[in-house]
């Protein structure tokens, strides 16, 4: 991690830029505090598709959903006690 000030920050803005891309922190300071970290931006997630959702139905084959959801297991462990 390298840490500069503002002033080397502004003069070399570019550098940090690609600096910050090949994965190095990047720490700007302000009056010897840390202020602001460059880093990359992370690519936003593809939307799922048809085809997405045909391969999770193609691929989840053999597995059940289970019979009763978690309020009525609760409610039948309950009831389990009572007797």
């Amino acid at each position: 991690m390298s840490i500069h000030t503002v002033a080397e920050a502004k003069n070399q803005l570019s550098k940090l830029i690609d600096r910050a891309l090949l994965g190095e922190g990047i720490v700007i300071t302000r009056r010897g505090q840390p202020v602001v970290e460059l880093k990359p931006i992370r690519p936003a997630a593809r939307p799922i598709t048809s085809a997405d959702i045909e391969w999770l139905r193609a691929n989840l084959v053999g597995r059940k959903m289970p019979e009763n959801d978690a309020s009525q297991l609760v409610s039948n462990m309950r009831d389990e006690g009572e007797s």
